[in-house]
């Protein structure tokens, strides 16, 4: 079951679609990587899915239900959100701010200690919330979020502003809440290195189209091993690995060949060298996600 789809979903500011026909299909109890560069469109998507902003077109469904002005808060009450930066009152500590949130959605008094305690900040929360470090603040965000234990939990970019400590620890508390609490999470973010270490789904969105929806397996496979070969006459070389039924490209001087087992690859250096053609190099190499991305969002972007 997809707990989110859209379909054809698209937002129009002025003359700029800055969402443009998206399809998207969020795997109940996944995380959902998110991915994008700055001002790709992945914020307003998001505020779409909680109708914070309206589709110019296209449709959403939450929860087996379409997103509309009747359904929206009944959807709202299964779904936890902290979109761009969490809202607080820095005169209150950390435990009457959530107790302003449980009052508001009318969930158990109890979840303030137990979310708490689940982003660690149970030994801070008397303490005034204007004198929390940024990453506090975070978990804080987090925390009201969590009130209730929602089915969808949709956060967008996290780890903003975190130190490397602290991104850890956001990341390790995200991974567990599929199998600590049934959730589903989608979780937006700039960085690849991030979205690889948390989601087990991942979209990548460009100017506002998705340009690539699948699991995080399905990306890894594109980044494919090869062999790069250089010898002292590449031309002379690739007619005699021709000849071995072997089939090779030219790239920037190099003879690209797929990935070959040990014992071929040595036949391979014996057999060149057999036909006096030195091999100035032979190495295996594999595209990385950094390279994959790029190629799909088709311009140079944070990473």
């Amino acid at each position: 079951m997809n707990i989110i789809e859209t379909d054809n979903l698209c937002k129009q500011y002025g003359a700029a679609l800055r969402v443009a026909h998206l399809d998207m299909r969020v795997p109940e109890g996944s995380v959902y990587g998110f991915l994008g560069p700055n001002g790709a469109g992945k914020s307003t998507t998001l505020k779409m899915l909680l109708g914070l902003v309206r589709p110019t077109e296209g449709s959403i469904r939450v929860l087996g239900k379409s997103m509309d002005r009747g359904s929206r808060l009944e959807i709202l009450r299964q779904v936890g959100s902290l979109i761009e930066s969490p809202s607080y009152y820095g005169h209150l500590t950390g435990e009457e701010n959530l107790r302003i949130v449980q009052t508001l959605r009318d969930v158990p008094e109890k979840d303030i200690r137990e979310v708490l305690e689940i982003v660690r900040l149970d030994g801070q929360r008397d303490k005034k919330v204007a004198h929390y470090s940024l990453g506090m603040k975070q978990r804080l965000g987090l925390a009201a979020a969590l009130l209730g234990y929602p089915k969808l939990l949709i956060l967008d970019e996290p780890t903003n502003g975190l130190d490397p400590a602290g991104i850890q620890e956001m990341r390790e508390l995200i991974c567990s809440l599929p199998e600590r609490f049934g959730m589903t999470v989608v979780v937006s973010s700039h960085l690849l290195s991030e979205i690889d270490q948390m989601a087990d789904h991942v979209a990548i969105i460009r100017e506002g189209e998705l340009v690539f929806q699948n699991t995080l397996e399905a990306l890894h496979s594109r980044s494919c091993h090869h062999l790069a070969l250089r010898s002292t006459n590449n031309a002379v070389a690739r007619i005699l690995l021709s000849e071995r039924g072997i089939s090779c490209q030219d790239e920037e001087g190099y003879l690209i060949l797929p990935i070959l087992p040990d014992e071929e690859a040595a036949r391979l250096s014996v057999f060149l060298t057999e036909h006096r053609m030195g091999i100035v190099r032979l190495e295996e190499r594999q595209r990385s996600l950094e390279d994959i991305f790029l190629e799909l969002t088709g311009k140079a972007a944070s990473l």
